[in-house]
């Protein structure tokens, strides 16, 4: 009857408690990724949408509006590409653009000139730096201000009978005749029309405020959207789109090309971007920061372990030797015999341990030592590398009978 021997255990061989240990951290993480990615996917409601969308029941949202809108006669209309926006342009259109920043220098003026002469009404939500320039010649950025109820202080009518509302934000000036200033901050408009072609004209809001769900039903902010968005039987709500082939045209200038002034260019750009990739970058951060957890936890104190294999000093030499011959390395071995050497005869001498190496305190010690002059003991102890293997053996046999004298002296 044969007896089964079992395999032998080695340094290299885990036991199942010990792969457990390693990977346990790992399968922690990926099942909190896994647990944080559900919850995120149950939290997230269907078809959501962005500021200023009218599909949008969010408070940043606008289906408020566009329900008391429609309720009113007032066809709406989304668009997502600029094509869409410029064909709709017409004397019974009123074109509300929530982002005119975030549109390039080429759609921006595409977007001018189909408008300029259209009749209808332009309504631009926050345009700012060199994107007022384009869309509304004549008129400057000049300031920002916060956000609060104010006053028309205008001859609008349309601001007369909403009264007070939340504007604020980005603050115009111009000095185009017929233009009418409302809302003053410092004397600065935060809402702005300058009169068009024929019956058109275009509006500028230094704020989306008054036009989101959760401020609908605040001071004058309804009747006000609705008098500036249903003044024509027909809204085209026009939502840039990073889908829109025409953002390529015109060179690659980024959006708006605010070189001046890129904070709303920035903003508008971040604001395009889908809320999966947002989500999707918060949980790589997560993962992150767990996989630096996991490697970066303590291991413990060094445990001392013994070798599967036993090898020789002169084995460990004789390799050391041999990798410093493949190297060409006469310095770094010359330097180990002496430094052994210096080592091996300091306790001989009465020489401290940190005065090994000081050629100061070694000589005069070992000329003391020595019964009679002979080699350059400072040469040989401190010296060059040497030229060649000969020259490197006849250092090895040199301070083999340096040490010999020594210790029989």
């Amino acid at each position: 009857m044969t007896a089964t021997t079992a395999a032998p255990t080695t340094s290299e061989s885990r036991s199942p408690q010990q792969i457990w240990q390693r990977v346990r951290g790992l399968l922690l993480a990926v099942l909190i990724l896994v647990v944080a990615g559900v919850t995120f996917a149950a939290l997230r409601p269907g078809g959501q949408h962005g500021p200023l969308d009218p599909r949008s029941a969010d408070p940043d949202g606008s289906r408020a509006l566009a329900e008391l809108l429609e309720d009113r006669g007032v066809s709406v209309d989304i668009a997502t590409t600029l094509d869409e926006a410029t064909d709709a342009a017409g004397p019974d259109t009123t074109l509300l653009v929530t982002g005119p920043n975030t549109l390039t220098a080429h759609q921006q003026q595409r977007l001018r000139a189909a408008t300029a002469d259209s009749a209808g009404r332009t309504v631009l939500i926050a345009p700012g730096g060199p994107s007022v320039a384009r869309l509304a010649p004549g008129v400057h950025q000049a300031a920002h201000g916060p956000v609060t109820a104010r006053l028309p202080r205008c001859a609008l009518p349309a601001a007369r009978t909403a009264g007070s509302a939340d504007l604020g934000g980005i603050h115009y000036a111009t000095d185009t005749s017929g233009a009418i200033a409302c809302y003053p901050d410092n004397g600065l408009a935060s809402l702005l029309v300058l009169p068009g072609q024929a019956a058109g004209d275009t509006v500028l809001l230094g704020s989306p405020g008054l036009l989101h769900n959760d401020r609908l039903d605040q001071q004058g902010n309804a009747s006000l959207g609705l008098q500036l968005l249903g003044s024509r039987p027909h809204l085209l709500w026009y939502l840039p789109s990073l889908d829109d082939p025409s953002a390529a045209e015109g060179g690659t200038a980024g959006p708006g090309d605010d070189t001046e002034g890129g904070a709303e260019g920035e903003s508008g750009l971040i604001g395009l971007i889908p809320p999966g990739w947002l989500w999707a970058t918060l949980q790589l951060a997560l993962a992150a920061a767990l996989a630096a957890v996991w490697r970066g936890r303590r291991f413990g104190p060094l445990v001392t372990e013994r070798l599967p294999v036993a090898i020789r000093a002169s084995e460990s030499t004789e390799g050391r030797a041999r990798l410093y011959r493949r190297a060409d390395a006469r310095d770094h071995a010359a330097a180990a015999l002496r430094s052994a050497t210096r080592n091996r005869i300091s306790p001989l001498l009465g020489v401290s341990p940190r005065d090994t190496d000081s050629p100061a305190v070694l000589l005069p010690a070992l000329a003391a030592r020595l019964s009679h002059q002979g080699s350059d003991a400072g040469a040989l102890l401190f010296g060059p590398a040497p030229a060649d293997d000969a020259a490197l053996v006849l250092l090895t046999d040199q301070l083999d009978a340096l040490e010999r004298e020594v210790r029989t002296s």
